[in-house]
C-alpha cells in the first residue's frame, strides 16, 4: 500500500509542480509502479524487472489504438468540429431568443438554451463556452443585462457540453469501468435536460430577486419563430437522428458517430460555410485532439493496472467495510471529495485520477456503475464553475477580457446551487432505470 501512495505523491507532484501533461505523468507513474512490485534489487538498477511493465505497457498502446469502440472518440470530435466551423451557434441562438427572448431574464435563458443545442453536438464544455460568449454577449449587453448574469448563464450552460450526449467524458468513463458507452449515453439525456431546466430556473430566480438584472427583449411574431426554426433543422434533424438511433437501439455509438461526422459535413457544405482549407484544417484539428485523448485514456489504463496489481481497491473496500458505512454515506463522502478536488483540479485530470480508484468500490457495494457514471459527471460540471479552477469562468474571462473572474463567480453561485439540487435528485431520487429505455435491460 505504501507504494501507492508514494505514486499518488510522486503523480501530483508531477501534474501541479513540474506542469507534466496529465497522460504522460499517469504513464510514467505507473509503469515504475508495476515495475517495482514485480521486484527491485538495489544492488544493481539493470536487474530491475521491466518485461512485466514493458508487456503491460506495449499491450495497452496496441489494445487502445486497434479498439474498434474507441473509434467513437474521433468521430464525435469530428462531428463538434464541424458544426462548429459551420456557424450554427449564432441560429441556435437566435431560435432560442425567438421563443425566450421577450421574458424578463428571456436572453439569458435563451443563452442557456443555446449551449445545451451546442454542446449536444459539439460535446466540448470549454468550446461551447467560449462560442457561445461571442454569440450571446452582445444582445445581453444590448438589453442592459448585469454581466454577472450574462456571464454566469454562458459558464454553465457551456457544462452542459460534457454530459448531454455526445459526451467524450462519458466515453472515456465507460472505458475505464467497462461500462456501456450506448447505456451511457442513454442514462445522460434527462439528466442533461434536467440542468437545463434548472438553470432556467435559475435565471428566474436572479431575475425575481432584481429585475435590472434580466429586463425583458423584444418579442417576435409567429412567422419569425417558423423562420428561426427552420434555419436550425439540420442541427435538429442531426441530433435526432444521432440520439434517437443511439437511444432506440437502433445503432451503436460507433455508428451513431460515423452518421453524425457524415451529417455535420453535409450541413456545413449545403449551408456553404467549410471551404476545403476549414475542411482540411478542422481534420487536423480533430486529429490533434484525439491523439491527446487517446494519450490520456492509454496513461490513465496503465496507471489504473498499477493501483489495481497494488491492491488499493481492495484495500479500500476492506477499510469501508470495517467501518460499518451504510453504501448511501460511501457516495456521499466520495461526492465530498469530488467536490473538494473540483476546486483545485481541471475536470478530465480530477475524472481520470479518482475513477480508477472508487469505480472498484462501487461496483462492490452494489450500485449501478452506469449511474454512478451519470453521478460523476454532473459532479464534474460542477468543478467547471467552482472557484478557484472553474474552467469555464476563465476561458469566458479570457475570451471577455472587460469581466473579471470574481464577477462571473459571483453569478455562478445560483447556477451551483441548481447543479447541487439536480446531484440530489439525481443520488437520492431518481434510479438510473428511470433514464434508460426498457429494451437496454431486456
Amino acid at each position: 500500500m505504501s507504494v501507492v501512495l508514494i505514486g499518488f505523491a510522486v503523480l501530483l507532484f508531477l501534474i501541479l509542480v513540474i506542469r507534466m501533461p496529465i497522460a504522460f505523468a499517469m504513464g510514467v507513474v505507473g509503469f515504475l509502479g508495476f515495475a517495482i512490485l514485480q521486484g527491485l534489487s538495489f544492488d544493481n538498477v539493470l536487474s530491475f524487472r521491466w518485461t512485466a511493465a514493458l508487456t503491460l505497457a506495449s499491450s495497452r498502446v496496441i489494445g487502445t489504438v486497434q479498439d474498434y469502440n474507441l473509434s467513437v472518440i474521433p468521430l464525435f470530435i469530428l462531428m463538434g468540429n464541424l458544426v462548429t466551423r459551420s456557424g450554427l451557434s449564432q441560429e441556435l441562438y437566435n431560435a432560442s431568443y425567438a421563443f425566450l427572448g421577450h421574458r424578463k431574464g428571456g436572453l439569458a435563458m435563451s443563452t442557456v438554451l443555446a449551449c445545451g443545442g451546442f454542446s449536444a453536438i459539439c460535446g466540448s464544455s470549454l468550446a461551447t463556452s467560449a462560442t457561445m460568449a461571442k454569440v450571446a454577449m452582445p444582445p445581453m449587453r444590448k438589453f442592459g443585462y448585469a454581466d454577472s448574469l450574462a456571464t454566469a448563464s454562458i459558464a454553465a450552460g457551456g457544462t452542459l457540453g460534457i454530459l448531454i450526449p455526445p459526451s467524450v467524458i462519458l466515453v472515456i468513463y465507460g472505458l475505464l469501468t467497462q461500462t456501456s458507452i450506448r447505456e451511457l449515453f442513454a442514462a445522460g439525456f434527462i439528466p442533461g435536460m434536467l440542468g437545463i431546466f434548472l438553470y432556467m430556473c435559475a435565471v428566474r430566480y436572479v431575475v425575481w430577486r432584481n429585475p435590472k438584472a434580466g429586463p425583458a427583449g423584444e418579442r417576435m411574431g409567429f412567422k419569425e419563430r417558423m423562420l428561426a426554426l427552420k434555419s436550425i433543422w439540420g442541427v435538429l434533424l442531426l441530433f435526432t437522428i444521432v440520439m434517437g438511433g443511439i437511444y432506440l437501439g437502433v445503432f451503436t455509438p460507433t455508428e451513431a458517430a460515423g452518421i453524425g461526422a457524415g451529417g455535420a459535413l453535409i450541413i456545413g457544405l449545403t449551408r456553404r460555410s467549410l471551404s476545403f482549407v476549414g475542411i482540411v484544417e478542422t481534420l487536423v484539428d480533430t486529429s490533434r485532439t484525439s491523439a491527446m485523448l487517446f494519450c490520456v485514456v492509454i496513461g490513465a489504463f496503465i496507471f489504473s493496472d498499477f493501483i489495481t496489481r497494488a491492491g488499493l481497491p481492495d484495500a479500500l473496500l476492506s477499510f469501508v467495510t470495517a467501518l460499518e458505512l451504510s453504501p448511501m454515506l460511501v457516495i456521499m463522502v466520495i461526492l465530498v471529495i469530488y467536490i473538494i478536488l473540483g476546486m483545485v483540479f481541471e475536470s478530465l485530470s480530477m475524472l481520470l485520477l479518482t475513477v480508477p480508484v472508487f469505480f472498484p468500490l462501487v461496483s462492490s457495494l452494489g450500485f449501478d456503475l452506469v449511474w454512478f457514471g451519470i453521478v460523476v459527471v454532473v459532479v464534474t460540471e460542477i468543478s467547471l464553475i467552482t472557484p478557484p479552477v472553474g474552467m469555464n469562468v476563465f476561458v469566458l474571462s479570457a475570451v471577455l477580457k472587460d469581466v473579471k473572474a470574481g464577477t462571473i463567480f459571483k453569478g455562478v453561485t445560483p447556477f451551483w446551487c441548481a447543479d447541487i439540487i439536480r446531484l440530489l435528485i439525481i443520488v437520492f431520487i431518481v434510479p438510473v432505470s428511470m433514464f434508460l429505455p426498457n429494451f437496454l435491460y431486456e
